[in-house]
């Protein structure tokens, strides 16, 4: 069996790939990790065991597949929280706030509803390191001496974890946002009440669009990777913006009055401006990952900001973060994390910070993101193939020694195995739209060629 955690937790088909005994079976292996580490340290006297939360997104997969964590963590002698329908920084949030050892969140982020996810939470609401995982995986299906009577774990409900959470968003924004009039699509998930309670809350106007989730349609042709609906509905409104999130809410991505889309490489460039202009950019650098667009590093260069470059998923960009004491870091996809405030990608708190600074500037959407120009990118996904050789195959290189050889210093080109799904990603930057598609069609049809796609 290969390596079960991916880029973001472990995903799969709910009930195939996973299921409810891989679920129990993995949670059981985390708690015995968590006991183990709560032994070694000086024993609370408030807390008899160690305490887990558990949240979940509104699929319905998500219902049995907490039912079989929440089990997996009881009967290994784990208290557990559960937090009910919560997006997963909210989960990271509660982590820290209620100083458990361990969070989850069942979701599989923007993926469709068919599919789902456990992704797992550090004391502090910091998600796993490799190790950490690696360890998980050890563990599972070993023997084990199980706790009785009084030593196995209870669970309870924590019925306002929600407003906790709505809270501590509230709680971020230096002005309100009375004024402004917006609408929003939560994706038929886990931000369904949250985001509309944190807007009003400050002040804004608001229509809410695919917000009612019935567990089977989330991410359904909505959220941040379908935007067409919130486009569409920001010019119908006349509204001064649009804020997407997706299924778990833990990305953001932003449509300006004209209906254009704002993508979380300019959502990081308008952040990291306003946090230099309040002195709270560390360093005046921020962390990006290898697929930003190129017009992002020349806009950060143009304005003074150093950018460091880690590898595609918000924790490897958190680490980064962490390793320089970075304040701000993030992804085009919309994962952007604001360490002061949170300890992995927040769409909820993005939303309120960008809206703040529109707020703040008394600029339009459409202004604030015009310190960057976007180059042309053109994302080819080719299933199918064998994504452990897409560094290492003669042709495959061939083909990218060729495209930046065209492109020179004009662009650039990226080949990136998916860490969630059984893809490669052919990303290509140009000058133009059409030597952008061109080279990306040229290199995806060399790579399914030389790693065996099918056609």
């Amino acid at each position: 069996m290969g390596r079960l955690f991916g880029t973001d937790g472990i995903r799969g088909v709910a009930n195939r790939e996973l299921t409810a005994e891989l679920a129990l079976d993995l949670s059981v292996a985390a708690a015995h990790i968590l006991t183990e580490a709560e032994a070694s340290r000086p024993r609370r006297t408030d807390r008899p065991r160690p305490r887990a939360v558990v949240g979940r997104d509104p699929r319905a997969s998500s219902e049995f597949l907490e039912a079989a964590v929440v089990a997996g963590l009881a009967s290994a002698g784990v208290d557990v929280l559960r937090l009910g329908v919560v997006p997963t920084p909210g989960v990271a949030f509660l982590t820290a706030e209620l100083d458990a050892d361990l969070g989850v969140m069942l979701s599989a982020s923007h993926n469709p509803m068919p599919d789902n996810g456990i992704k797992f939470f550090a004391r502090g609401g910091y998600k796993l390191d490799d190790a950490e995982e690696d360890a998980i995986e050890r563990r599972m299906g070993e023997v084990w001496r199980r706790p009785i009577g009084s030593s196995v774990g209870r669970v309870r409900d924590l019925e306002d974890a929600v407003p906790r959470y709505v809270e501590h968003l509230v709680g971020t924004v230096p002005a309100r946002l009375a004024g402004l009039t917006l609408v929003v699509d939560t994706a038929n998930g886990a931000a369904y009440s949250v985001l509309p309670t944190v807007l009003r809350t400050l002040g804004a106007e608001m229509v809410a669009i695919h917000s009612e989730p019935d567990g089977l349609n989330i991410n359904d042709g909505c959220g941040s990777t379908h935007m067409e609906d919130l486009r569409r509905a920001v010019v119908e409104q006349g509204a001064d913006a649009g804020i997407a999130v997706d299924g778990d809410a833990d990305r953001c991505l932003a449509v300006d009055a004209e209906g254009d889309v704002v993508d979380g490489d300019q959502i990081l460039a308008i952040l990291a401006l306003a946090l230099r202009d309040r002195g709270r950019l560390h360093e005046d650098t921020v962390v990006a990952t290898v697929m930003s667009n190129l017009g992002f590093m020349r806009a950060m260069e143009g304005a003074g900001v150093r950018v460091l470059q880690t590898k595609v998923g918000d924790r490897y960009v958190l680490g980064e973060m962490r390793a320089y004491g970075c304040t701000l870091g993030g992804e085009q996809s919309g994962h952007i994390i604001m360490s002061e405030h949170s300890s992995t990608g927040d769409g909820l708190l993005t939303a309120v910070q960008l809206l703040a600074r529109m707020v703040e500037r008394g600029e339009t959407l459409r202004d604030l993101a015009a310190v960057m120009t976007r180059l042309p990118q053109v994302l080819v996904n080719v299933p199918s193939v064998d994504r452990s050789r897409v560094g290492t195959d003669p042709a495959v290189l061939r083909a990218v020694e060729k495209a930046e050889a065209e492109l020179g210093g004009t662009g650039r080109v990226l080949l990136r195995p998916s860490g969630t799904e059984p893809i490669v990603r052919v990303m290509v930057e140009a000058e133009s739209a059409g030597q952008a598609e061109r080279v990306a069609s040229d290199l995806a049809q060399v790579v399914r060629a030389a790693l065996g796609s099918p056609g």
